[in-house]
């Protein structure tokens, strides 16, 4: 996967990533000043007290950039470790598709099957390699299974000091500003159990909930974008008498065994589901809005997976209608079809939303001007490499909160917003697809590296990511296991050298 598990969020992708980028260039041009590289300013270094939401990948480099400009950082994180999404649970939700507000949330949207997308070389931050570790449970696939990134993400912690800045077990309930510009962040103490299946759950005592208010000077949100379900509309579908339920709660294929189930979506984890399921169901039948009308495809390799066009409807006598005509009695619909952005916990007086999977305005997806910098969110940009791209993000944040990079004025923020959501207008890219970047990322994390006068992206990681799509491409089936950019291998590793004493110890530990 692309680091995450990914859905049919970006339908025509290279289309759509293809104008993006030049998205991207027109607003470059059109703001050639606001673009510039910012040199440091003359504004004494200031320490900040900065409350970050989270402690997945994006939280864990935020909170080190941060501490290594010279802030106080307090992470908050609900759960009883690092990780974030990468903390797997065989546990699932009540609610199959995630619709209802009051259900227990599990985090995680990982199965248990699942293998990155990208090449480790690729996924790991600059200075801190994901390079293959002897020691139990270790995975040394250049592919690893999800539990090697999380032992990834324990090691990077525990190297930087950063697990001793997470308040563990401790959930934002609210953040909101005060007149005098700081952060009130709300939060309460949860704790964890376990249920009747030894599975660990957090709990919270409504009555005697602990409830803390502090005051922060910024806050920096990374609570993720995978929880949230997004859920296909089919005419016809409450009628329809089966088993409906969306990919973040998908764990196993055992419960479909027997089973005649429907995949909406074509993006990596709807794929990679696809094919696990198709291990034990009766059937399989992808639709996708990505595929012709006309599409239906036996899957080589498979006697029963079929990809078909979108679905057209579903009918009380259980019967679910394609596009392609075809018509399938099904028992299950799974929607592998992404997630939305979701911030309950956020008060911003209205001026920061979320309108059809927009979240705006946010100067170069970090930044609401109103509230700049004091208001930062890192790890909103999807179909990327990401754990590169939070380092970049929180780097710039963390060095424009000390006062030692400047932003441009509210007014110019705004602009550049303005002329970025004109650009993608004119290129055809839905709103949903505004944090969609593909391509344009290497240009944006070069931004990034510019405004904080540090080295732009290595050239390797560029040429192995795009390696590394192609090969999926060619090779669907075996892409994690056969490749051919070896000679981008022995690259990464060369430049690897130069942290040969960290990774030592590391592995000593």
């Amino acid at each position: 996967m692309l680091s995450y598990p990914l859905s049919e969020q970006c339908s025509n992708v290279k289309v759509h990533v293809t104008n993006l980028f030049l998205a991207y260039r027109k607003t470059e041009k059109l703001n050639a000043v606001n673009q510039a590289a910012m040199p440091p300013t003359s504004l004494s270094v200031k320490p900040r007290r900065v409350a970050v939401i989270g402690a997945g990948a994006a939280g864990l480099v935020a909170a080190r950039e941060l501490h290594r400009e010279g802030h106080s950082v307090v992470v908050f994180e609900r759960g009883i470790e690092v990780g974030g999404t990468w903390v797997y649970t065989p546990r699932v939700e009540t609610d199959p598709l995630g619709l209802d507000p009051n259900r227990p949330i599990v985090h995680t949207s990982l199965y248990s099957s699942l293998r990155t997308n990208l090449p480790r070389q690729v996924m790991g931050f600059r200075d801190f390699p994901f390079v293959a570790l002897h020691g139990e449970n270790r995975d040394p696939r250049r592919y690893p299974c999800h539990g090697e990134v999380l032992m990834y993400l324990k090691d990077f912690a525990r190297e930087f000091g950063i697990e001793e800045m997470v308040r563990f077990e401790t959930e934002v309930v609210k953040v909101g500003i005060l007149e005098n510009g700081k952060w009130k962040v709300m939060s309460k103490k949860t704790s964890s159990s376990t249920n009747e299946n030894n599975d660990s759950i957090d709990i919270v005592n409504k009555i005697e909930a602990e409830f803390n208010d502090e005051i922060y000077d910024a806050v920096v949100v990374c609570n993720g974008h995978f929880t949230q379900p997004r859920i296909a509309e089919i005419p016809g579908i409450n009628l329809w008498p089966g088993k409906q339920m969306h990919s973040h709660n998908y764990r196993i294929p055992e419960p479909f065994r027997d089973q005649v189930v429907i995949l909406i979506g074509s993006s990596t984890s709807g794929i990679d589901i696809s094919r696990d399921i198709a291990s034990v169901a009766k059937e399989v039948h992808v639709a996708s809005r990505s595929f012709a009308d006309e599409t239906y495809i036996n899957q080589p390799g498979y006697d029963n997976l079929w990809l078909h066009s979108m679905i057209d409807s579903a009918h009380g006598d259980g019967t679910v209608v394609f596009r392609n005509g075809k018509v399938v009695l099904a028992d299950f619909i799974m929607h592998c079809t992404g997630y939305k952005y979701h911030f309950p916990f956020l008060d911003t007086n209205g001026i920061v939303t979320v309108d059809d999977n927009r979240i705006g305005p946010l100067y170069k997806h970090i930044f609401p001007p109103a509230m700049a910098p004091f208001l930062a969110f890192v790890g909103i940009p999807w179909k990327v490499a990401p754990f590169p791209l939070f380092e970049f993000q929180s780097k710039w944040v963390a060095g424009v909160l000390s006062n030692r990079i400047t932003l441009p004025s509210q007014v110019e923020m705004m602009e550049d917003i303005k002329a970025f959501y004109s650009t993608l207008k004119a290129s055809g890219i839905p709103k949903r697809h505004t944090h969609c970047m593909g391509e344009s990322q290497f240009e944006y994390i070069n931004w990034l590296a510019s405004q904080c006068g540090c080295q732009s992206i290595e050239k390797w990681r560029k040429q192995m990511f795009y390696a590394a799509y192609e090969n999926m491409r060619l090779r669907p089936e075996t892409y994690r296991d056969e490749w051919e950019d070896h000679h981008l291998v022995l690259e990464a590793h060369e430049d690897f050298t130069q942290y040969t004493s960290i990774l030592k110890q590391i592995e000593k530990k």
